[in-house]
C-alpha cells in the first residue's frame, strides 16, 4: 500500500466549461474545473480533488464603438482557459454586452442600503489590457521602471485584487507586497494615479479582516494618512490660486478652473479610496486611537466642504463610527462640525442625507451640539422630513433631542411641525404610538404657544377622546403638560367628570390613573366645585383608602394623590369635609413615613397651606392637631422649598393665633443660637470671636465686627408675616430634590418634643436645643 511520504508528484489537470456574461457588469464568466492528484514515484494516483471554479474577465472600456472582433481576439489571447475555436462564442457575447441596456458597472451595481458603502471604482485603474495572475512576476518587475510603467503595473495586480478569489495568493506574495509599499512610501507625490492604484489594491486586502495584520506590518495606515494631509493642503493651495486668479483676469481663471476641476476629481478618487480603507482599518480600536492622535477627524472634518457625494457618503460613515466616543465628539464641537454639516441637506441625495442624519443623532446626545443644531435652523430642516419614510426616525428623534432644551421649545411653534406632528398623532393606528413623536409633543407643550396652536380647531378634544378611548398614559401626559399653562386650563373643566369617572373605574393601566389623577389635580380653577365632584364620584373615600398605610400605595401614585388634595382643599367646603374625613391624620403619618421624599413633604405642606388659608379648617388645625409643631421643624430645613413653604403656612398661623407666633419666635432664636455656639465651637481661635472680661466682668470683643455678625443673626431672626399667592401651586407638583445624608425617623416610639409630637429635627441636621 502506498505511504503519504511516497507522494512526491502533484499533476494538476484544468478542464474548460461554459462562457457566459456577467449579470450586471461588463464581464465574461468563464467555468472551468480543475482538478489536482498526488502521485508517487511510480506515477499512480494517491490522493485527488477536484473543485469547480470561475473566472470573471472585466471588460471596463466596451462600448458601441468598439471593435468586436478584435476584443475577442484579446480576450483568448489573454485568457488561457479559453480555446481559440470559441472565438465565435466569445463574439456573440461580447455583440450582446455591447447592445445591452445599461450595462455599466455604476449602473448596475447593486444600491446599497442606507448603512452601507458601495465600492470605491476608481477610473484610474482601468487600462485596456486583461491582467492575468500567471504574470504577477512580470507586474512586478515593472514596479522598478518609470512612473509610467509603474502605474500600468500597479492598475494590472489591481484588477487582479479586485477578484476577492485572488486575494490569498496575492497576500501570499510577500516580495510584491513588498514592492507596492516601497512604491507608495517613495512615488506617493510623484503621480496620483499611482498613489490611488496602490492605496486601491491595498483597500481590497483590508475589506477581510484576516488581512488587516498585513497591511499594519507594512504600515500602510501611517502611509495612506500622510498621503490625505497633504493632498488636504495642496486643495487649499490650488483653491487659493484660484481666487487670486478670478480677481485678477477672467479668461485666465475660466481655463484656470477646468484645470482646478480636473485635477479635484482625481484628487476625490484617491481620498475616497484612502478613507475607505483607514476605514476598513479602524475597526481595531488601537488603530482608530492612533488615527484620532494623527488628527483623522481634522481631516474628515476638513473634508466636509467638497460636492462629491459619493466621497462625502464615505466621510460621514467614518465620522458616525468615531463620534461614538466622547473623546472625538469633543474635537467635532472644536471644529464646529454642525456648522459645516448644515449644507448637506442641500444635496439632493438620499444616501448621504440618510447617513448625515445618523451622524446628527450621535452628535446630539451633546447639549452644546443641540443648541448649536438649533442655531443653524436644523428644526426648519428637519420638520419636512417627517413626511419621508427612510428620513423620518431619525428626524423624530433629532427633533425629540432638540425638545429637550427649554430654549428651543418655542422655535417649533414658528417651524411649522405642529400641524405634521399633531396628523400623525392622531392618525396613528391602534397598536402602540412612536415613543419618540409622542415624547417630541410631551416635551413641545411645555411651551404656552405651542400648547395653544395644539389645542385649537378641536385639538384638544380629538386629543382627550382617543386618549381616553385608548387609554394611552403618554397621550394623558402630554395633555397634563398642556394644563400646566393657566390660560389653558379652563379648557379643561368640561373633562372633569370624565377624568373622576376613569379614576375611580381603570383598575388595569395604573401609569394611565396616575396621569388622570394629575391632570385632575392641575385643574385649579375658581369655579369649579371640587365638594360636589367629590361627594358625586366618592372620590374622598377612593384617597382615603389610597393614603392609608394599608394600602401601600407606590410612591408615584401617593405623590399624586396628595396634590389632588392640595388642589381639592382651594375649595373652602371641600377641605372642610378632607379635614373632617381625618385627612390630616393620614397626611402627618405620610409626613413622618416619607420625609426623604422631598416630592411627597412639598405637597403634604401644600395641603396644610391650603387649609390655614380657610377660616374653618385653619381653626381646626390650630387646635386640634399638631400640624403648626410639624412646620416649625421644619422651618430651617435644607431644601429651600420646603423652608420657603413652611415660612409662609407658618406666617398665616402667627397672624391668627398669637400663641403659636410665640412658639415660632423662640424655635427659630433657639435654631440661630445653636448656629451661633456651633460657629463658636468650631473656630475657637478666630479673632472674630475673641474677647477679655474686665473688672466688672464685661466681655470686650477684640473685633468690632462681632457686633455685625450679630446684627446679621438678629436680623434673619426677625419673624415676617409674608403672605404667600395661592397661585405658587403650580410650582410645586414638578418639583424634585433629593438629599442623601438625611438620618431618617427610627420608629413611632421615638423621643418627643415639647409639642408632644416626633421630632424632625434630623432633616435640617441642626444642633441640639438644649
Amino acid at each position: 500500500m502506498l505511504q503519504p511520504e511516497d507522494a512526491k508528484y502533484l499533476k494538476r489537470k484544468i478542464k474548460s466549461g461554459s462562457i457566459d456574461v456577467h449579470p450586471t457588469e461588463k464581464a465574461l464568466i468563464v467555468n472551468y474545473e480543475l482538478e489536482a492528484i498526488i502521485l508517487s514515484d511510480q506515477g499512480q494516483p494517491m490522493v485527488g480533488d477536484r473543485k469547480e471554479c470561475q473566472k470573471i474577465i472585466r471588460l471596463h472600456h466596451l462600448n458601441e464603438n468598439t471593435d468586436i472582433e478584435a476584443l475577442a481576439r484579446e480576450v483568448i489571447k489573454r485568457c488561457n482557459l479559453i480555446h481559440e475555436g470559441s472565438i465565435g462564442e466569445i463574439e456573440q457575447l461580447l455583440y450582446y454586452l455591447q447592445k445591452r441596456k445599461d450595462s455599466g458597472v455604476s449602473s448596475n451595481r447593486r444600491k446599497p442600503a442606507p448603512n452601507e458603502l458601495q465600492d470605491p471604482g476608481i477610473d484610474s485603474a482601468e487600462i485596456d489590457e486583461i491582467s492575468n495572475l500567471n504574470d504577477v512576476e512580470e507586474y512586478m518587475s515593472l514596479l522598478y521602471e518609470e512612473i509610467p510603467e509603474k502605474i500600468k503595473s500597479t492598475a494590472l495586480i489591481l484588477q487582479l485584487a479586485r477578484n476577492p478569489d485572488n486575494l490569498e495568493e496575492l497576500i501570499q506574495n510577500e516580495p510584491l507586497l513588498n514592492s507596492l509599499s516601497r512604491v507608495l512610501r517613495e512615488d506617493w507625490k510623484q503621480n496620483t494615479d499611482l498613489a490611488t492604484n496602490v492605496i486601491y489594491i491595498f483597500f481590497c486586502f483590508s475589506s477581510f479582516r484576516e488581512f488587516h495584520p498585513i497591511i499594519s506590518h507594512f504600515k500602510i495606515g501611517a502611509l495612506t494618512m500622510q498621503v490625505v494631509e497633504y493632498e488636504l493642503v495642496k486643495y487649499r493651495q490650488w483653491r487659493d490660486e484660484l481666487q487670486k486668479k478670478k480677481k485678477k483676469n477672467a479668461d485666465e481663471f475660466e481655463k484656470s478652473k477646468v484645470k482646478f476641476e480636473k485635477l479635484v476629481r482625481k484628487q476625490e478618487q484617491l481620498l475616497r479610496v484612502s478613507f475607505y480603507m483607514l476605514l476598513n482599518i479602524a475597526e481595531d480600536v488601537n488603530v482608530e486611537i492612533k488615527m484620532r492622535n494623527k488628527q483623522i477627524i481634522t481631516m474628515l472634518v476638513g473634508t466636509l466642504d467638497r460636492d462629491n457625494s459619493e466621497l462625502l457618503i464615505l466621510v460621514i460613515s467614518f465620522l458616525k463610527k468615531l463620534s461614538m466616543y466622547r473623546e472625538n465628539k469633543d474635537d467635532m464641537v472644536r471644529l464646529n462640525i454642525v456648522d459645516k454639516m448644515a449644507r448637506l441637506f442641500t444635496m439632493r441625495n438620499e444616501d448621504l442625507l440618510n447617513i448625515t442624519l445618523r451622524l446628527l443623532l450621535n452628535l446630539s446626545f451633546e447639549p452644546k451640539l443641540r443648541i448649536r443644531m438649533v442655531q443653524q435652523g436644523f428644526i426648519q430642516k428637519l420638520v419636512p422630513l417627517l413626511d419621508k419614510e427612510q428620513q423620518r426616525y431619525y428626524a423624530l428623534c433629532l427633533l425629540y433631542h432638540m425638545s429637550m432644551e427649554d430654549k428651543c421649545k418655542p422655535l417649533f411653534a414658528k417651524s411649522g411641525a405642529i400641524p405634521v406632528l399633531m396628523k400623525q398623532l392622531l392618525t396613528s393606528g391602534d397598536d402602540k404610538i412612536e415613543l419618540e413623536l409622542i415624547g417630541l409633543c410631551i416635551n413641545i407643550v411645555l411651551d404656552e404657544t405651542c400648547a395653544t396652536l395644539i389645542c385649537g380647531k378641536g385639538g384638544l378634544k380629538t386629543l382627550m377622546r382617543k386618549a381616553m378611548k385608548k387609554r394611552n398614559p403618554f397621550m394623558m401626559k402630554m395633555i397634563r403638560n398642556i394644563a400646566t399653562h393657566d390660560k389653558l386650563k379652563a379648557n379643561f373643566v368640561d373633562y372633569v367628570p370624565d377624568l373622576a369617572d376613569a379614576i375611580l373605574r381603570v383598575d388595569d393601566n395604573e401609569d394611565f390613573v396616575l396621569e388622570c389623577i394629575g391632570l385632575l389635580a392641575s385643574v385649579a380653577e375658581k369655579d369649579l366645585d371640587w365638594a360636589l365632584l367629590f361627594n358625586e364620584y366618592g372620590l374622598t373615600a377612593w384617597l382615603q383608602q389610597q393614603l392609608s398605610k394599608e394600602s401601600e400605595t407606590a410612591d408615584d401614585l401617593l405623590l399624586e394623590c396628595i396634590m389632588l388634595v392640595g388642589t381639592a382643599c382651594t375649595d373652602a367646603p371641600c377641605a372642610a369635609a378632607i379635614a373632617n374625613e381625618g385627612f390630616v391624620q393620614l397626611l402627618l403619618e405620610i409626613l413622618n413615613a416619607k420625609q426623604e421624599d422631598d416630592e411627597i413633604l412639598l405637597q403634604t405642606i401644600y395641603v396644610f397651606y391650603q387649609m390655614v388659608l380657610h377660616e374653618t379648617t385653619r381653626q381646626m388645625i390650630l387646635q386640634q392637631t399638631q400640624v403648626p409643631a410639624y412646620l416649625i421643624d421644619l422651618i430651617n430645613d435644607k431644601n429651600v422649598e420646603v423652608k420657603k413653604l413652611c415660612d409662609q403656612t407658618l406666617a398665616i398661623v402667627g397672624e391668627t393665633d398669637p400663641k403659636w407666633a410665640k412658639k415660632i419666635v423662640q424655635e427659630r432664636f433657639k435654631w440661630h443660637n445653636s448656629q451661633w455656639l456651633d460657629m463658636i465651637k468650631a473656630h475657637p481661635d478666630n479673632d472674630m470671636i475673641n474677647g477679655e472680661f474686665d473688672e466688672d466682668g464685661a466681655l470686650h470683643f477684640q473685633d468690632a465686627n462681632v457686633w455685625d455678625q450679630s446684627d446679621a443673626f438678629a436680623a434673619d431672626m426677625e419673624y415676617g408675616f409674608d403672605e404667600m399667592d395661592p397661585s405658587m401651586a403650580s410650582e410645586y407638583p414638578g418639583y424634585e430634590y433629593r438629599s442623601d445624608d438625611r438620618p431618617r425617623l427610627t420608629s413611632d416610639g421615638q423621643d418627643l418634643d415639647e409639642y408632644g409630637m416626633p421630632s424632625m429635627r434630623g432633616r435640617h441636621g441642626g444642633g441640639g436645643y438644649d
